[in-house]
């Protein structure tokens, strides 16, 4: 197997399968503002931390223009050549005027051999040429345009360079002959939705003799560099969880799932605004903190002062198992985030961290973070699975439209998805609007079959007898059957 060079970003080195074979030449490309530039320093620039020498040669922008997308960075290009080819300009002031020959007649060793005199005089081991649309632009012809670049293909190869050719896109000319020429391609996308920051993604389409991992993986630029996220593929993490007992620490909750949900399942909590699904949720975090692992909590729709306060009114002691980095929590933005960050985060609490418990409060959230919904489902799909194969228990949390929250207008059906569903209604009883707690789904094992009075009070999460006085209380308007309804309103 032939040598690799990075590109200086972790997770694209994954995606290529550990960096670009060397003394190869490939092309960059992407629309204005897609990160090519700040993609290709930091190729060099981890290059020269490796002792690889590195020239940038910009055709397009001046030094000054390069030297300040480093500092945007903090990066210092001391370490760099940086060569900026002034003659260009003359060559195309000199044509500027000319009647007879149009510009494509200008010979292109006016431009092209002032580089490679510098490739041979500096002899680098890794080069960037920013852009091919000038020598494009050159060339005029395509054949011209194809020449050239093979020249310069074979030039680089004999000197065992490898190269990165940027190229804009602005033009449909010469791209399939680039992409042809080239060893591998690298394409960079941007989209600007509708709300929100700037969506990146990037995508190998071809990288010959390397088994890459294909499609399309989100792609930041933050300041430090760029950062690829790799798409989650769960077959690629494969592990068998030890299907043990999961603990809730209330003792009522773990007998309506017959011993509680096992480790390496996904529990999925269900039901309309202000149940109690959070609540739970947090319960499950904090049991794990209470017997010393390490739990992760993801938020999408509330603050972290938030939850805070609400254990606190439930009598739950969060702050000290936050004090003591036993639970962990993260506010997110659903506009700020894609599914390819969030995948990361979680995976970095469940690898690094050793989270043992996930809680991803809402799924609602995450859905108003992937700008198609279509695919919202498969990327659950291989999160969750990714997550019971490390043996991690996730606890899922799905608001469903309106107060009383009806089954049948949920804004997102991924019951199929979960492991264990655990749904929670409203109902009204003798005067007062109640909580209803019940397990529908328990793929591991068997579940109670009951649904339960379920309150939240001072002392934390109640659960009551199974409800046998009223008949369709998941409606939400149940009817009394039984003699007695004063039952229902004991408290423990």
């Amino acid at each position: 197997m032939s040598e690799l060079v990075t590109m200086g970003d972790e997770g694209l080195d994954y995606v290529l399968r550990g960096g670009l074979p060397r003394n190869a030449m490939y092309l960059l490309q992407g629309q204005p503002g897609s990160g090519k530039t700040t993609l290709a320093l930091q190729f060099l620039l981890a290059g020269a931390k490796l002792g690889n020498k590195g020239m940038y040669v910009t055709l397009s922008e001046t030094r000054e223009e390069i030297t300040r997308v480093a500092e945007s960075h903090g990066w210092s290009l001391e370490s760099l050549e940086l060569f900026e080819l002034s003659s260009f300009q003359e060559v195309l002031e000199s044509t500027a005027g000319q009647s007879m020959f149009h510009p494509a007649e200008v010979e292109l060793v006016e431009v092209t051999r002032p580089i490679l005199d510098e490739v041979d005089r500096l002899k680098p081991s890794l080069v960037v040429i920013d852009s091919l649309s000038e020598i494009r632009l050159l060339s005029g012809e395509l054949l011209r345009f194809r020449r050239q670049v093979l020249a310069l293909k074979q030039f680089f190869a004999a000197r065992q360079c490898t190269v990165l050719l940027l190229d804009d896109r602005t033009a449909d000319i010469g791209s399939a002959l680039l992409e042809s020429l080239a060893h591998g391609v690298i394409t960079l996308e941007r989209e600007s939705p509708t709300y929100g920051r700037t969506h990146r993604r990037i995508s190998i389409d071809k990288l010959r003799g390397v088994a890459m991992r294909e499609g399309y993986h989100d792609f930041r630029i933050e300041t430090g560099g760029a950062v690829t996220y790799p798409r989650l593929v769960a077959a690629d993490h494969p592990g068998r969880a030890e299907l043990t007992p999961l603990p809730s620490g209330i003792e009522e909750l773990d007998t309506l799932l017959k011993g509680g949900t096992d480790r390496g399942t996904n529990t999925l909590l269900i039901g309309p605004s202000g149940v109690g699904k959070s609540s739970v949720a947090t319960q499950y975090a904090l049991a794990a903190a209470e017997r010393g692992e390490h739990a992760a909590i993801f938020l999408f729709d509330e603050t972290v002062d938030t939850v805070c306060a609400r254990a606190a009114s439930l009598g739950m002691p969060l702050g000290e198992h936050l004090d003591s980095g036993l639970i962990t929590i993260r506010q997110l933005d659903p506009a700020e985030l894609t599914a390819g960050e969030f995948s990361h985060a979680v995976r970095q609490a469940a690898t690094r961290d050793g989270a043992k418990v996930v809680v991803i409060d809402s799924l609602n959230g995450f859905m108003d973070s992937v700008p198609d919904e279509r695919f919202i489902s498969m990327h659950l799909r291989e999160l969750l699975t990714y997550l019971n194969h490390k043996g991690v228990a996730t606890l899922t949390v799905l608001a469903q439209h309106g107060l009383l929250g009806d089954v049948k207008d949920s804004t997102l059906d991924v019951s199929y998805l979960a492991d264990n569903v655990i749904l929670f209604r409203y109902f009204e009883a003798t005067g007062e609007v109640r909580r209803a707690i019940s397990v529908l789904k328990k793929r591991s094992g068997p579940h109670e079959r009951t649904i339960r009075e379920f309150i939240l009070g001072e002392n934390g999460i109640t659960i009551g007898a199974p409800i046998l006085e009223f008949h369709g209380v998941l409606t939400g308007t149940p009817t009394f059957v039984g003699d007695n309804s004063e039952s229902l309103l004991k408290k423990s």
